[in-house]
């Protein structure tokens, strides 16, 4: 067997759960068989040391690039030994992961942090398989906010609630960013976080339960205004496949920085199929352009990525229409309910509608 190696971010506002959760990730995935390395928040490592903001002329940028500087680190140190381990199964969990260091700063800081580590903002969120962001209980479980357990965190719950939807927003645009509200009790949300981090896995197959509709397209300077966006440009190019699978190569990124995939799709059923995802290197992305399906045109897109009621909605702009888009939202249960945003002008859904699958208007060009 082929060693296989996840790499996933723990995160979320003050008093969220994270510790909990990381424990329980532990020990299930243990339960499971795979190798389980957990890479420590490198804030909460320093800052009892004494390396602290505003700490005898420490500012918070130079702070943060100490952050940073240790946490590029230590994940590059737990990525070599993962590949060390006889153990074919290994999920390293970032208790934290670069991105979240942009919260403490200005953009323009953040941008010019990256660059100093020859990175840009979708080379350090991407090189993350998957992140699961858990909610503060300063947002819908107040009475269980606490500081207690991190002697590191002196957010008030008003703090608490900005951060965590700062965290979100900064997190908005990965290809598999999943949030942990607190629409249950916290035994129920520790499963539902579980049942996410399964479905990244693949243990089982993952089940993609998705919504989809179709909408008139919207004026992005306006949908802005909403809620917090992120546009990702993606062009999507289809395989020489047999029937019963889908494959595809992906190039997605923004501002000339991009990220390359192949993904393999099995149909279940209308709403269902299994998924399996991975990421390849721009040479074998290149590579596998040679296998291009000729009568598929390739899918150029713009998604835009936001959060609405805690749920993450992609809505999809191709180049071949001017008054409709595609918007669509991933779940891990075929049941639970969807709260539609309601600044977008939705036309029907159109969730058991072949024709408005990105393959079939890779043969239409039309929505």
């Amino acid at each position: 067997m082929k060693k296989q190696v996840w790499n996933f971010v723990l995160t979320g506002g003050p008093s969220a759960g994270k510790t909990t959760g990381l424990s329980i990730m532990e020990q299930s995935l243990e339960n499971r068989g795979y190798y389980v390395l957990i890479v420590p928040e490198t804030a909460t490592e320093v800052i009892p040391t004494g390396i602290r903001p505003f700490n005898n002329s420490l500012d918070i940028l130079t702070f943060q690039y100490i952050i940073f500087e240790k946490q590029l680190h230590k994940e590059e140190l737990y990525r070599k030994v993962a590949q060390m381990l006889s153990a074919e199964k290994v999920v390293i969990i970032h208790d934290r992961g670069l991105i979240d260091n942009k919260s403490y700063i200005s953009d323009e800081q953040f941008k010019k942090l990256l660059s100093d580590f020859s990175l840009n903002e979708v080379t350090a969120r991407d090189r993350y398989d998957a992140v699961f962001h858990l909610v503060t209980a300063a947002d819908g479980a107040e009475e269980f906010y606490t500081l207690e357990n991190n002697p590191s965190r002196t957010e008030t719950p008003e703090e608490a609630r900005r951060l965590d939807k700062l965290g979100i927003s900064n997190w908005t645009g990965h290809s598999h960013f999943r949030i942990i509200d607190n629409s249950t009790n916290f035994e129920r949300k520790m499963e539902r976080l579980m049942c996410e981090v399964y479905s990244a896995l693949g243990d089982p197959v993952p089940i993609e339960t998705e919504r989809k509709y179709l909408i008139k397209k919207p004026d992005l300077s306006i949908l802005a205004q909403r809620t917090p966006i992120t546009v990702i440009d993606i062009m999507q190019t289809y395989l020489k496949s047999s029937n019963n699978i889908e494959r595809r190569v992906r190039q997605r990124g923004q501002n000339g920085n991009f990220s390359y995939y192949l993904t393999e799709k099995i149909d279940i059923d209308s709403m269902n199929r299994t998924e399996l995802e991975r990421k390849i290197s721009e040479k074998d992305y290149i590579h596998y352009l040679a296998e291009m399906d000729s009568s598929l045109s390739p899918i150029v897109k713009k998604r835009i990525c936001f959060v609405y009621d805690s749920q993450y909605f992609e809505l999809d702009l191709f180049d071949f229409s001017e008054d409709l888009a595609i918007m669509e939202i991933e779940l891990t249960n075929q049941n639970s309910s969807v709260n539609l945003p309601d600044f977008v002008d939705i036309i029907k859904e159109v969730t058991d509608n072949p024709s408005y699958r990105n393959y079939h208007l890779a043969k239409t060009r039309t929505l």
